[in-house]
C-alpha cells in the first residue's frame, strides 16, 4: 500500500493515516489484524449476552464465543512467535499493549437468567469465596435487590429510588425509601466484621498490594500527582462544599432533597420519554449526531439486566478493505422515571459513546485511555445540564444558577466522598465501613451520623471494582479542568457549540492508548491537573444567608 498524504481529506483522519501507514509497514500487521478480529468478536459476544437481542450480525452467543476463542488462540500463537522478531521501539510498545489487552480481556455485564441473580447473591455468604467470585456474587445482589426495591406497595429500580430521594414531598417518605435498601444492605454489609463486603475489601486490598494494581495509585498517575496527595485533593473539595452549603445537620435520606430544591421544578418536564430526545438534541448541537454515529441505546428495565448504567463498544473502529470503519457504541441503563438526575446519567454515558466513536488509532491501541480520564471526560457534557444556558435552550426556562449548581454538585461531591471512603477502606481494610462513611459525611456534608445504616452501599462500583469510585471522585477535578480549557479554546458549549466534537476529537479523543494519558492531559491543559477549576466552580454556589431556609433562599432575586 502506498501511503500518500493526499489520502487525508477529512478532518480528524490524520491519526488514522499515521496508524494505517505504521501498521502496513509493521511486522505486527498480521497480529494486529487478529487482535482487531478478537476485539470485535469479544464486544459482539458481550452485546448479545447483555440483551435484549440474542443475535448480532447473524450470529448468536455460541457462534461469537467460538469465534472469539479461535481468534484468541491464533493471536496467542502469533504473539508468541513475535518473541523471535527484532522490532523497533514503536512495534515493541504495540506488542506489549496487545499482550496486556489479551491477558485482560474486556468484560461487560451480561444479563442474568431468571433466578440466577438471587442464587449468586446468596453465595456471597460463603466465607471461602475468593475476590472475583465474591465480587460477582455481590454484583448479583445489586440486580436481585437493587433493581427490585419494594416501596409503597410497588417495586422500583435503584436509579429510580435515587431520583425519588430528590423529589418525595415528606421526610418520612424519603426515610422509608432509603430504608427500602435494607435487603441489599443486609446482603452486602450485615453487622458482622466478616460480612461479604468487609471480606471483599480485605481481599481487594491484599490483591492490589501484591500486584501493584491499585486504582488509587493509577488515578494519581493519570492526574500527575503523588499518590499521597490524592486524599488531600478530595478533602479540599469536600471541605469547600461544606462551607458553601447550609451547615444545619441533615438526615441522610433528606440530603438529596435539601440540595436539589432549586431544580425540582424542572423534573416534571424531563419525563422518561424525553431523556433520549434531550441527550440527542444536545449532542447534535455539539456536532455529534448520535444517530449518524450509530450509537445504540438500551434503556428499558427487564429482569436480569445489569443494575448499573454503562457504555461499551459493539465493535471497534478499524480499517476494513482500505477504508476506516468507525466504532459503534451502545449505552445500557435502567430508565423508568425521568428527572435531571437521570438525564445527567444518560448524557454522561453518551459522552463515553462519542469518545468511542472518535478514536482513530491502530488496533493495538484501540481503547479510550486511563479510567479516570474516561469518566472525567464523560462528565464534561453531563455537567452542562445544570447550567442555566442549557436549561433555557432545551427546557425553555432556567432556575437560579447557584441553586442549579448546588443540585449538580450534590452528586459530584458524593462521588468525592465515595472516592475518599474507598481510599481509606483500602488503606485500612479492617475498618468498619459504616464508621468511615459516617465520619466523612458528617464532617463534610453535614449529615446526621447514623453509624447503624450502611447507606454508603448505594453504588454498584463499590463491589464490582473496589477502588473504582476514585475515578469519579478525583475525576471531578479533571472534569472541571477539561471544561475550563475547552471553553477558553472554543467558547461556551453548555447550550451547544458545533465546533465542540471536532475540536475535542482532534485534541483529546482520537489517540486511544497511543499516547499515555498523563502526557496527553498535560499537553492539552498546558500544565498539570489542578483543583483550582473545581474549587472555582464550587465558589459559584452562594453561601446561604443566616436564618434563611433553603426554600426561601431559592425565592430570592
Amino acid at each position: 500500500m502506498r501511503c500518500s498524504r493526499r489520502l487525508i481529506v477529512l478532518a480528524g483522519l490524520g491519526a488514522w493515516f499515521s496508524a494505517r501507514c505504521a501498521l502496513a509497514a509493521s511486522p505486527l500487521a498480521e497480529a494486529e489484524t487478529l487482535y482487531a478480529d478478537w476485539l470485535d468478536a469479544t464486544y459482539a459476544l458481550a452485546t448479545v449476552r447483555a440483551g435484549p437481542a440474542d443475535v448480532r450480525d447473524g450470529r448468536d452467543a455460541g457462534a461469537w464465543s467460538r469465534e472469539r476463542d479461535r481468534d484468541a488462540a491464533l493471536l496467542a500463537t502469533r504473539l508468541d512467535a513475535l518473541k523471535a522478531v527484532r522490532l523497533g521501539a514503536a512495534d515493541r510498545a504495540a506488542l506489549k499493549a496487545m499482550r496486556q489487552g489479551l491477558a485482560e480481556a474486556p468484560t461487560t455485564p451480561a444479563a442474568a437468567a431468571p433466578g440466577e441473580s438471587e442464587a449468586r447473591c446468596r453465595g456471597a455468604a460463603d466465607a471461602r469465596l475468593e475476590r472475583e467470585p465474591l465480587s460477582q456474587a455481590l454484583y448479583a445482589c445489586f440486580e436481585h435487590y437493587g433493581n427490585h426495591l419494594e416501596f409503597e406497595g410497588g417495586t422500583i429500580a435503584r436509579t429510580t429510588a435515587l431520583e425519588l430521594l430528590q423529589e418525595l414531598d415528606t421526610s418520612a417518605r424519603r426515610a422509608a425509601l432509603l430504608r427500602a435498601f435494607a435487603p441489599l444492605w443486609n446482603a452486602l454489609a450485615p453487622a458482622d466484621a466478616n460480612g461479604p463486603y468487609r471480606r471483599l475489601i480485605r481481599l481487594a486490598a491484599a490483591d492490589q498490594a501484591a500486584h501493584g494494581n491499585s486504582p488509587i495509585a493509577a488515578a494519581a498517575r493519570t492526574v500527575g500527582a503523588p499518590e499521597r496527595d490524592v486524599e488531600g485533593w478530595l478533602v479540599a473539595v469536600l471541605a469547600r462544599w461544606g462551607r458553601a452549603i447550609d451547615p444545619t445537620p441533615v438526615e441522610p435520606w433528606d440530603y438529596w432533597h435539601r440540595h436539589t430544591a432549586a431544580t425540582r421544578v424542572l423534573d416534571p418536564e424531563i419525563g422518561a420519554g424525553r431523556i433520549l430526545e434531550l441527550t440527542k438534541r444536545y449532542y447534535l448541537d455539539l456536532g455529534a449526531d448520535l444517530d449518524a454515529l450509530g450509537v445504540e441505546h438500551d434503556l428499558a428495565i427487564r429482569p436480569g439486566k445489569a443494575p448499573l448504567a454503562y457504555a461499551d463498544f459493539v465493535r471497534i473502529g478499524r480499517e476494513v478493505d482500505g477504508r476506516w470503519r468507525p466504532a459503534i457504541a451502545r449505552v445500557s441503563a435502567n430508565v423508568e422515571k425521568g428527572g435531571l438526575f437521570v438525564l445527567n446519567e444518560i448524557v454522561h454515558e453518551d459522552g463515553h459513546a462519542v469518545h468511542m466513536a472518535a478514536v482513530r488509532t491502530r488496533p493495538a491501541y484501540f481503547d479510550l485511555g486511563d479510567d479516570l480520564f474516561i469518566e472525567a471526560f464523560a462528565d464534561v457534557t453531563s455537567w452542562s445540564v445544570a447550567e442555566p444556558a442549557w436549561q433555557r435552550r432545551y427546557l425553555g426556562h432556567a432556575v437560579d444558577e447557584s441553586g442549579a449548581l448546588e443540585a449538580l454538585y450534590t452528586g459530584v461531591v458524593l462521588d468525592a466522598a465515595w472516592g475518599l471512603f474507598e481510599l481509606r477502606m483500602l488503606r485500612a481494610p479492617d475498618s468498619d465501613p459504616n464508621a468511615v462513611w459516617t465520619d466523612i459525611t458528617s464532617r463534610y456534608l453535614h449529615v446526621v451520623p447514623h453509624p447503624e445504616l450502611p447507606w454508603w452501599a448505594l453504588r454498584v462500583q463499590l463491589v464490582d471494582l473496589p477502588g473504582y469510585m476514585i475515578n469519579y471522585g478525583l475525576g471531578a477535578v479533571l472534569t472541571a479542568d477539561l471544561r475550563d480549557r475547552t471553553r477558553r479554546a472554543i467558547g461556551s458549549f453548555d447550550a451547544g457549540n458545533p465546533r465542540w466534537y471536532a475540536w475535542t476529537s482532534e485534541h483529546l479523543l482520537r489517540f486511544g492508548k497511543s499516547r499515555p494519558t498523563p502526557t496527553l492531559l498535560n499537553a492539552f491543559l498546558g500544565r498539570p491537573v489542578s483543583t483550582r477549576a473545581l474549587i472555582a466552580e464550587l465558589n459559584r454556589i452562594r453561601p446561604p444567608r443566616q436564618g434563611l431556609s433553603a426554600s426561601r433562599r431559592r425565592a430570592l432575586p
